[in-house]
């Protein structure tokens, strides 16, 4: 199949805050719960270290986005994070209009310092609402209220954030057409720019895999609460543009587009993983997940990551696996570039969901999911599994 690289496509950078108050039962993100001896300097410390190699791996690339993720990454103060940001302003090239999202918890403990984390560099703030239901933020464990939630958009818009994330689920224990749908209705009523509206999964290694509850929604009401909530949330203004992420025009979250698009991202933080195109290849590498692990290894001058060659089948899954959540076409001449193979290796392993009417060629230039591609999406992301 021949690996024929052009230039290297966006490039972005993770950074990785790995403490919670608490776990919540669904997560299973490198996520640790935050007891009172929790190093967070030496964490700080040892993540400027590593900032500084990831610096010499970008080669002077340009960031277009930075995404600092958790755990809770508002567990950390705002002179923290400006110490973080700071670093990376200093060491990296930055776009002139770099988006820099963070994000938070409403809960009373956990909000941290909007204002702060603003005068720190932070320009778009992702917040993990979830649910406006009591009931349902207990089922899932969360420590925050409905009304912290208010009280931290309120905080945010007064600190000058104009880009703001609410993360929303579906599919809650005990959880109605009409529930999911005031959830909603709740969101949209703050006027956040963009809406992460997600299905709960039982992922694997969780509480809720191992004890699932007993009230979840069957499938039937799980696809009458997309579907009504596709609609609402057209209604009320904003785009879908991959499978759970919707946005006001223009705020597309920029970070998780190169993600999904092939980009390539830098890794900094405990568990962080990364990807990077150079005369080569294609690269991954992931950090240790532990975070004591990944503190003595950065504080001894040890290399925290390992890079591999992403094969060529796997190039082609990990490009298609997200490009087909997204609502645009997939575009011949952008897996070629991104993925340094040939429009004949997308057609002869298209061929198969072509035939099941999951995807539709559009001209020789690109080609869209169908509606029923749409529907049985895991399906069709089966398909392009490597042999």
């Amino acid at each position: 199949m021949g690996l024929t690289l052009p230039a290297a496509p966006p490039l972005s950078l993770y950074i990785h805050l790995p403490w919670c108050v608490r776990k919540c039962p669904y997560c299973d993100f490198n996520s640790w719960t935050m007891g009172a001896d929790a190093p967070l300097d030496r964490y700080v410390d040892a993540l400027l270290i590593d900032l500084a190699a990831e610096a010499q791996r970008a080669s002077g690339r340009e960031l277009v986005s930075v995404f600092i993720g958790g755990g809770t990454p508002s567990v950390f103060s705002a002179a923290q994070v400006g110490a973080i940001l700071d670093t990376v302003a200093d060491r990296f090239s930055l776009a002139p209009d770099i988006e820099v999202t963070m994000e938070a918890n409403p809960g009373t403990v956990e909000a941290g310092d909007p204002a702060g984390y603003r005068e720190a560099g932070v320009n778009r703030l992702s917040l993990g609402a979830q649910s406006f239901s009591p009931e349902a933020l207990q089922a899932l464990g969360r420590i925050h209220s409905v009304e912290d939630i208010r009280r931290s958009v309120d905080a945010a818009r007064r600190a000058g954030f104009d880009n703001l994330n609410l993360d929303i689920m579906y599919g809650l224990p005990g959880q109605s057409v009409a529930g999911a749908m005031s959830d909603l209705a709740d969101a949209a009523g703050l006027e956040p720019e963009h809406l992460s509206w997600y299905h709960l999964t039982l992922e694997p290694n969780t509480v809720f895999h191992a004890r699932p509850p007993q009230d979840l929604p069957d499938e039937d009401t799980v696809a009458e609460i997309q579907s009504q909530g596709q609609a609402v949330l057209t209604s009320r203004g904003f785009e879908q543009y991959e499978v759970s992420a919707y946005a006001r025009p223009g705020r597309h979250c920029r970070h998780n587009l190169n993600y999904w698009t092939y980009g390539d991202y830098l890794a900094a933080g405990a568990g962080a993983h990364g990807k990077i195109t150079d005369s080569a290849g294609i690269w991954r590498y992931a950090k240790p997940a532990h975070p004591k692990l990944y503190v003595e290894l950065l504080h001894s001058g040890e290399a925290a990551a390992e890079p591999r060659l992403v094969s060529e089948p796997d190039r082609l899954f990990e490009y298609l696996l997200n490009a087909v959540r997204l609502r645009d076409e997939v575009s011949v001449a952008e897996f070629s570039a991104r993925t340094g193979l040939s429009a004949a290796v997308l057609e002869q392993r298209m061929q198969n969901p072509l035939g099941n009417g999951l995807v539709a060629k559009s001209g020789q230039e690109s080609w869209r999911v169908t509606a029923l591609g749409r529907r049985f999406l895991n399906d069709l992301q089966a398909e392009f599994l490597p042999d």
